[in-house]
């Protein structure tokens, strides 16, 4: 006799009690009918209803039953299993199960119901009725558990099943530390830090995930685009709206304004997909490098022009660092060559008074959006058609061929609003003392910064000798406000 050993969903432990329960179950009533169980089938944590999913240990039953012995040789004469449901929940499983198990004469079969002969005639409609009606109910028990998950969702109550990070165990109160690191990450993530300085930050800082395991870039992306953020409930990707087709506010405590969500939401989409490293691929070492430019006029009379790198300066000077023109077997020229940490502090004072003036220009030319009237107008018109359908005004034809060009025009309206929260909450968090800022900015948010304000910065080589350090032979070229 072989047992079978099957459940859906182990808890949050993950300890297959569950699964332990049923087997020891099945021992125990092989040993009153004088059965000797010779080998365990176990499918642990798998849906026996998804089609997605493969169940290792069934399909090696499956195989088992066709060669008519075990993995070591034992021969099967049967089957235990707790309930038929735990073996089969599709049609084609059952219809497998049953022709591999049938596949040789005289094998028994029991599960609660008792002792089943899988060779009378019939049983084979019989089990089919038996997996529809299964099937039907796993189907029930699942638009059931949607339909209550939206309900809660409405009523703006918490269904997350595990402790959201930022929020303690009531999935209400905020957890200080916690979300601080979540309110800093997104200040820093709209300001231009990549989602892999942020996981770093976490690992760095030792915050784990609910479950217990360290950050990874995926994980943190997904929090920081959390509608919860902000106190909001998402079904799908979508907000959930009320009657009003307003955003529906949740009853835990938020850590970020929706400003703020709209605008590290658009910021994140904005990047693409890359593979997890910040935007520009490299991780550089040196804030100015690969923005400076060497200057130098070759003797063609053309400007060498060539991206300047930066190097570690000797032991015996006083800076830490400086940038120079590759070597000429490098396609550079060799003859530029600043000091570091002047040439830093520098371009940084002309970037930030420059972000000084935009910052101050942007507040005021974000102006308010203005069409809300038409969002509330679409809204208003989906709304009447539906109404005048479920009152039969409408018939079915004319119904769903209007309503997908409403509900186009509302999400296009949503989205323009989205953009523009997005561009509000950008220019009022640019409103900040940008100088203080600064300093508390990541390598990585300098260097996105200086490469908004700048195309390029030409360094013009200082001549020969050990002359003073020149600011004048430092040239940004600026970007233009438009």
């Amino acid at each position: 006799m072989v047992c079978y050993a099957r459940i859906s969903f182990d808890g949050r432990v993950k300890d297959a009690h569950g699964i332990e329960d049923q087997h020891r179950d099945m021992v125990t009533h092989a040993r009153r009918l004088g059965w000797l169980v010779v080998y365990r089938y176990t499918d642990n944590d798998k849906s026996a209803s998804k089609e997605s999913v493969v169940r290792d240990d069934f399909e090696q039953l499956i195989k088992d039953l066709g060669t008519g012995t075990t993995p070591e040789g034992y021969p099967i004469h049967g089957v235990m299993a707790v309930n038929d449901d735990r073996l089969y929940r599709r049609p084609s499983d059952w219809e497998r199960y049953l022709k591999a198990f049938t596949s040789q004469e005289g094998r028994v079969y029991h599960d609660s119901n008792g002792t089943q002969d899988l060779y009378a005639e019939g049983f084979e409609i019989k089990g089919l009725v038996g997996v529809a009606m299964s099937l039907s109910e796993t189907r029930k028990k699942q638009r059931r558990t949607r339909n209550s998950h939206r309900s809660r969702a409405i009523r703006g109550q918490s269904v997350a099943a595990w402790r959201p990070f930022g929020w303690d165990d009531d999935k209400i109160t905020l957890r200080p530390e916690e979300a601080a690191a979540i309110r800093k990450a997104v200040h820093d993530v709209i300001a231009g830090a990549s989602i892999s300085e942020i996981t770093a930050q976490w690992k760095e800082a030792e915050f784990i995930t609910s479950r217990g395991n360290p950050f990874q870039y995926q994980t943190v992306k997904q929090i920081l685009k959390n509608a919860r953020l902000c106190g909001y409930r998402e079904i799908k990707g979508e907000l959930v709206r009320d009657g009003d087709d307003q955003p529906i506010t949740g009853e835990w405590e938020s850590i970020i304004t929706p400003k703020e969500w709209y605008a590290v939401t658009a910021e994140i989409r904005g990047r693409g997909h890359g593979a997890g490293v910040p935007r520009g691929g490299l991780v550089h070492k040196y804030l100015l490098t690969g923005i400076l430019r060497c200057g130098n006029v070759l003797e063609s009379g053309t400007t060498c022009n060539n991206k300047m790198i930066g190097i570690k300066a000797n032991d015996w000077l006083k800076y830490q660092h400086a940038y120079m023109c590759k070597k000429t077997v490098d396609s550079g020229c060799n003859k530029t060559y600043k000091r570091g940490d002047k040439t830093d502090r520098h371009i940084e004072r002309l970037v930030i008074a420059k972000l000084k003036a935009e910052a101050e220009a942007a507040t005021r030319e974000v102006p308010e959006w203005d069409k809300a009237d038409d969002l509330e107008r679409a809204v208003q018109s989906r709304k009447a058609l539906e109404k005048r359908w479920q009152d039969g005004v409408v018939e079915d034809e004319m119904f769903f061929r209007n309503l997908p060009a409403l509900e186009t025009r509302v999400k296009e309206l949503r989205a323009d609003q989205a953009k523009h929260l997005a561009m509000k909450a950008a220019a009022e968090a640019a409103r900040e003392d940008i100088a203080q800022s600064w300093e508390s900015k990541t390598l990585a948010q300098r260097r996105e910064l200086i490469k908004k304000a700048v195309h390029a910065i030409v360094a013009i080589p200082g001549g020969k000798g050990n002359k003073a350090f020149d600011v004048e032979l430092l040239k940004p070229v600026w970007r233009s406000d438009g």
